[in-house]
């Protein structure tokens, strides 16, 4: 009878423990479907997207709706899957949609000889906008739609450039 009396006081406790535990898993639930399906937030960091995005680091974020409902278009920045590397993922400025013709620069740092290609079906052109040091579209040719994880739209860090990503129009050059 005791033993019933005691176990009958940890009740309580025991429900207070669970119904904390149900919330926790509730809200990490909640995130990795925010995180999966709306928005996320990732460090971006590298020459290739400079100087639109620093080589020490941006906190940015992405949101995913855009990619899934097709509403991506050419100036945004977008977040890719690397087709060179999975594991990775990049940010680059989206330069031309499937039937597009690109012009690009072959080999920037050594001659200004340029190429035009369409992009095919289903696939996107990928640039930095720094041509001279940034592996994209003009090294692994048109990519996947379906590679597109997301449109970065917002800088969080660092606080001196905080705010909104302009999308710049496909004849600006950043030199």
């Amino acid at each position: 009878m005791a033993g019933l009396r005691k176990l009958a006081r940890l009740k309580p406790i025991v429900n207070e423990a669970l119904a904390g535990t149900i919330f926790v898993g509730k809200l990490f639930c909640g995130l990795h479907v925010i995180n999966t399906y709306i928005c996320t937030a990732t460090f971006t960091y590298g020459p290739s997207m400079l100087p639109t995005l620093n080589l020490t680091g941006d906190f940015v974020l992405a949101e995913r709706l855009s990619t899934r409902f097709g509403r991506v278009g050419v100036g945004d920045i977008v977040l890719v899957r690397s087709p060179e590397n999975p594991r990775k993922v990049v940010g680059k400025r989206l330069i031309g949609m499937e039937g597009d013709s690109v012009t690009y620069v072959v080999d920037p740092k050594n001659s200004d000889w340029s190429e035009t290609v369409v992009v095919p079906k289903g696939h996107v052109w990928i640039e930095g906008d720094n041509i001279y040091d940034s592996r994209d579209s003009r090294n692994f040719g048109a990519v996947p739609y379906s590679l597109l994880q997301g449109k970065i739209f917002w800088r969080i860090w660092p606080p001196k450039s905080f705010g909104q990503l302009e999308k710049r129009k496909s004849n600006e050059t950043v030199l």
